[in-house]
């Protein structure tokens, strides 16, 4: 999952659901579920995402989204290994960008 956001220190609910093409209450759902998503929050509760949250997103994105897992297979995958999903997602998000350039690329030839 490509999300192209812009270079910014946080990020609105709004912003990131769109992001990720999905409603801001499944945002709303995992920032509850899953304790690797802590986004800080102004003084009306309005949540504003870090960089590392947006990472944290794509990773739990990729497992319940993509590879299917349910939510508590997710959380103990998390758990269990953090630093080898981070880095493969890491790998994954960067090929991605590699991707959509070269489609970019391409259009313009």
């Amino acid at each position: 999952m490509f999300v192209n956001l812009p270079d910014k220190r946080y990020y609105s609910i709004g912003e990131v659901a769109k992001a990720f093409d999905v409603n801001t209450s499944l945002i709303r759902f995992w920032d509850q579920e899953f304790e690797v998503i802590q986004p800080k929050k102004n003084k009306k509760g309005n949540r504003l995402f870090t960089q590392e949250d947006i990472k944290n997103l794509q990773l739990i994105y990729r497992l319940v989204k993509e590879k299917g897992f349910t939510l508590d297979g997710a959380r103990k995958a998390l758990k269990e290994k953090p630093k080898k999903l981070n880095s493969a997602n890491d790998i994954i998000v960067k090929l991605e960008a590699i991707k959509q350039e070269l489609i970019n690329i391409e259009k313009y030839l």
